[in-house]
């Protein structure tokens, strides 16, 4: 298993093994060769309200009475070559853009943005005034995801963000987990998920003989999906097919014993699941 290791508050000073955190929302993930890390954008009060189908039983078994927390994150993978965002979070204050800085990424640094799904608060640093955010980066999406967004329920925020790459914005078909897998970027899979949206896409990240799952809103509530991924989400787009997907890809990462991360996973974002009866369980990295 990876062992994870967290930056600290000065750029450079890793160390590995299980630590406290920092409290600057930075989780550092070894992958092989690659240096993948979490950035949390924001952290808020979770809502079970969201959740289609989960009755008072469910929510009384999994809900605290005080509570939980929900995250709103990215994932910048940091290879020998190449700079990946892997989403790019709501945009608020630029606070992703500002944690990139201090992993020694500047905007200008970024190769290639991987985009999850064309949801706002995972579009939203793209572009600013209509030019890119990220200028030297092609931007990689399922063409489901694009098409449904651009010209079928077509949101002005998605169509905004792809126009201001132009040319640099790649479409590909994702494949669904288990099958061959489709390299998009050297070292990172596309997996179809679809559902939450009609193009929603885990990335499988491979180095040497490590991997990660990066997964997007494969799920909103983790303490009832997991043990219930039936349940879908007032968000999905197509709840039946949304809790299909959710699944094969928690499925998937349990049978090879893959490490999860999430967007809205709270911190450190990473977990190990096992089946459990009908559903699965999670375990965090740290």
């Amino acid at each position: 298993m990876n062992k994870p290791w967290l930056m600290g508050l000065l750029v450079g000073a890793i160390a590995t093994g299980a630590l406290a955190s920092d409290n600057e929302g930075i989780f550092g993930f070894r992958v092989g060769q690659f240096e993948v890390y979490m950035l949390v954008e924001g952290d808020r009060e979770g809502n079970p309200g969201i959740l289609v189908g989960a009755d008072e039983a469910i929510l009384a078994r999994y809900i605290p009475a005080t509570g939980f927390r929900q995250s709103t994150n990215a994932f910048l993978v940091k290879t020998p070559e190449h700079n990946i965002l892997i989403d790019s979070g709501t945009g608020a204050g630029d606070v992703i853009i500002d944690k990139m800085r201090r992993l020694g990424v500047e905007p200008g640094d970024v190769h290639a943005v991987l985009i999850t799904h064309l949801h706002g608060d995972h579009i939203g640093s793209l572009q600013r005034e209509g030019r890119p955010v990220f200028p030297n980066a092609r931007v990689y999406l399922d063409a489901r995801e694009r098409d449904h967004f651009t010209r079928v329920a077509v949101n002005q925020g998605a169509v905004n963000a792809l126009n201001a790459y132009g040319d640099n914005v790649v479409t590909f078909e994702a494949i669904p987990p288990g099958f061959a897998s489709r390299e998009v970027f050297p070292g990172i899979s596309a997996i179809a998920n679809y559902g939450h949206t009609p193009g929603h896409t885990v990335y499988l990240v491979r180095s040497g003989r490590d991997s990660l799952l990066i997964a997007g809103d494969f799920l909103h509530v983790a303490l009832v999906q997991f043990p219930h991924p039936e349940i879908s989400a007032t968000f999905d787009v197509d709840p039946a097919a949304a809790a299909v997907s959710r699944r094969q890809i928690l499925d998937y990462a349990a049978r090879n014993r893959i490490p999860l991360g999430g967007m809205h996973l709270v911190y450190p974002g990473i977990v190990i699941v096992e089946a459990e009866g009908n559903g699965f369980r999670f375990e965090s990295v740290w």
